[in-house]
């Protein structure tokens, strides 16, 4: 045979079986465009992140996420925010994705859930920072004027505090202590300046003492450490407040972690701390939480002035519902496929797989009717001629008198036969045919019983 016959007959071979295969195929895909349609699995490009103010912490943060995510081709905007209640209020409105939380800034009750919000986790510890100038208490103030240091939110009765900036958790925060501690505020002047204003306040003397409660990694908290005359309130009742309030947490800033030199803060600092959450609407893709998750273990795992490595981020507390991508990352880490894989495919992989196994489980055993299809199209194109070659021989039968128009009438089906392409596998069926014809033919003409060979015969 030659090579082109060769060709012709495995095209043919393989046309047929793609043809019956294909309805099984365009099944497959069918199942497969919907199930990508329902499960969305690749997430947007662009994410909203509620920060706070210019050299916050939650600045800070938020431009670190935002090179993480960079990596894996996700925009994330920053947007900047007052603090922890201006983002609560972002993430309800849906004008922000997600967002830094102080722990007890929600207005909710205890117990009381809120509807459209899960936490990717407790980030980082924000201590309550209370700095004042030590030069400005009288002595009916400070009892012991020698140590000139506050103890207590109660000898802040009759000074002027910046207490934080409205949208920040600060002022929800001190509004609760102070009245934990029955101070009457009516007696105080508070002002609520942003950072930066409030920091130049103090050093001017405008107000006495100021209020943050952030991260260390704040530029105005790190500036007050360092400067003199300015000191911290040691919270001597740390633990007292940790009983009181589930959201704090008793926090010691060591001696010397400020400057190791310098042995700065010359002794240990108790304090009070809440944690961050960082939120998330639940509309949020969960590609781009489990992205988040991966970086925040990368941005809070290393350890900090206030915890060890490792200790954040953690889900062990907490006032929302756990994102389950959040938990599982924190749980067994990076998935599998994203170790081999880049991101898109990994997560489409992981995203499709159940599809992806129930279409194997339902299509394996639909496969089985393709070879019955395969050689039914293959029989067919020869078995369709047998129904017009009997219904010649009838007629033959019938009016031997039509014998010249019944040959010619052979004599084309065998040239149409002829040109029937039908794989070698399939060629014995072709040749019956022919001979068939022949048969027919020989009723016609007998004479040509024997000068006509037998189809068989010539092919071999």
């Amino acid at each position: 045979m030659k090579p082109v016959e060769a060709v012709r007959h495995t095209l043919v071979s393989l046309r047929e079986m793609l043809l019956s295969a294909g309805p099984i195929a365009l099944l497959a895909i069918g199942v497969l465009v919907l199930a990508y349609w329902w499960l969305d699995p690749n997430p947007p490009k662009h994410v909203v992140l509620a920060t706070g103010p210019a050299r916050s912490a939650y600045d800070e943060f938020g431009q670190r996420y935002q090179r993480a995510l960079a990596a894996y081709g996700i925009e994330v905007e920053l947007l900047p925010s007052q603090g922890s209640s201006d983002n609560l209020q972002l993430l309800r409105e849906g004008r922000a994705d997600l967002g830094f939380v102080q722990d007890g800034v929600s207005e909710r009750q205890p117990g009381e859930q809120e509807d459209g919000l899960v936490t990717l986790g407790s980030m980082f510890l924000e201590p309550l920072w209370l700095f004042y100038r030590e030069d400005v208490y009288p002595d009916e103030v400070v009892r012991r004027p020698s140590t000139r240091q506050l103890g207590s939110l109660t000898q802040l009765q009759g000074l002027a505090i910046n207490v934080g900036n409205t949208g920040t958790g600060g002022p929800v925060l001190m509004n609760k202590l102070f009245q934990a501690n029955k101070v009457d505020t009516s007696k105080m002047q508070l002002t609520r300046l942003e950072e930066t204003p409030a920091t130049v306040s103090l050093l001017d003397g405008t107000v006495d003492a100021v209020v943050f409660a952030s991260a260390p990694e704040s530029v105005m908290v790190q500036m007050l450490l360092a400067t003199p005359g300015v000191k911290l309130m040691d919270f001597s009742q740390s633990e007292a407040y940790s009983r009181r309030f589930p959201f704090l947490s008793p926090v010691v800033l060591p001696r010397g972690v400020v400057d190791l030199a310098a042995d700065d803060p010359p002794q240990d600092v108790r304090l009070v701390a809440t944690t961050a959450q960082l939120l998330a609407r639940e509309g949020t893709h969960p590609a781009l939480l489990q992205l988040f998750a991966q970086a925040a273990r990368d941005i809070h795992g290393p350890a900090g002035w206030f915890n060890r490595a490792g200790a954040f981020p953690t889900i062990q507390r907490g006032e929302y519902p756990v994102a389950r991508e959040a938990e599982r990352i924190y749980r067994v880490g990076q998935p599998f496929l994203q170790q081999w894989l880049p991101f898109w495919m990994a997560n489409l992989v992981e995203r499709m797989w159940v599809v992806l196994g129930i279409l194997i489980a339902v299509l394996l055993p639909l496969t089985r009717i393709v070879p019955p299809l395969y050689e039914f199209r293959i029989r067919s194109r020869v078995f369709r001629w047998y129904g017009h070659l009997r219904d010649l021989e009838r007629e033959l039968e019938a009016h031997p008198e039509r014998a010249a128009d019944v040959l010619r009438e052979l004599d084309a089906l065998d040239e149409r036969v002829g040109h029937i392409s039908v794989p070698l596998s399939h060629a014995d069926e072709l040749y019956d045919l022919r001979n068939n014809i022949n048969r027919v033919r020989r009723k016609v003409r007998p004479e040509t019983r024997q000068a006509e060979p037998d189809e068989k015969a010539l092919a071999r």
